[in-house]
């Protein structure tokens, strides 16, 4: 059985990660590159989750029911909406700081436009919110040198959305001629998911029993959830059996910011 985890433990990690994220990226400076984001500085980093954070706020604080298009969606192309550098990072923890109030004050019964299947919009914007600012926080502090650790639950939280609810979406291109099952398991919580591979979207079931499978990835919650998403590699983890499918990850399982 999957923990369930829902938006009372997950707005203090939010609240957290964006602090931790706005530490990291004082510390190392708005032009130090992102490793985990090729061809980013912190600048850009820091400008677009805090671009995203607004576009999460406008559409839970006005309850819209249609997808709301956001100015600056872009750190490259819409860099002319970038504050100042001197402003960046105070704009960032802004945004941050009223993102969260906006989704502690929304009601549970929340209805608005949301892209991804959850228990409730509100739950899809605090668990979205949640992950997209943890990842970019674990980017800002590897821009840093200091990598904090994911909470267990957390990452279990997010492991989830991105095998569950990402994958399956028709753009992403895990694919694979032959059908192919790939089994992730955490080896801290009782966690595991079962992909099955195709020319097809991807198909996740949460299992109880992992069983065999064409490649496998098990590992602490934490270093599986950094993997998962890109941050690390397989290899600092035990994955084993079909070496193409393990490294198809990489290449094509990719999150847009929408």
């Amino acid at each position: 059985m999957l923990p369930t985890v829902q938006t009372s433990e997950l707005l203090p990690a939010l609240r957290e990660a964006g602090e931790r994220m706005a530490e990291a990226s004082g510390k190392a400076g708005l032009s130090a590159d992102v490793p985990s984001c090729p061809g980013w500085t912190v600048r850009d980093l820091l400008f677009h989750t805090g671009t995203v954070h607004r576009w999460a706020t406008l559409i839970v604080g006005e309850a819209s029911d249609k997808y709301r298009p956001v100015r600056g969606g872009d750190p490259i192309k819409d860099a002319e909406f970038r504050p100042p550098d001197d402003e960046l990072l105070s704009w960032f923890s802004e945004g941050h700081a009223e993102l969260v109030r906006t989704l502690e004050a929304a009601p549970e019964d929340l209805e608005c436009w949301h892209f991804l299947p959850a228990e409730s919009p509100l739950l899809f914007w605090v668990r979205r919110q949640t992950h997209e600012t943890t990842v970019h926080r674990v980017d800002a502090e590897q821009a840093a040198g200091a990598l904090t650790p994911v909470k267990p639950d957390v990452a279990v939280d997010g492991i989830d959305e991105l095998l569950t609810a990402f994958l399956p979406r028709r753009r992403h291109k895990l694919r694979s001629e032959e059908p192919k099952t790939m089994v992730v398991q955490a080896t801290d919580r009782p966690a595991a998911w079962r992909m099955t591979i195709s020319s097809d979207p991807v198909v996740t079931e949460r299992v109880s029993d992992a069983g065999d499978a064409d490649a496998t990835v098990r590992g602490p919650a934490t270093q599986l959830y950094l993997a998962l998403w890109n941050r690390i590699t397989f290899g600092d983890l035990n994955a084993s059996g079909d070496a193409e499918l393990l490294n198809s990850w990489a290449q094509t399982v990719r999150i847009n910011w929408s």
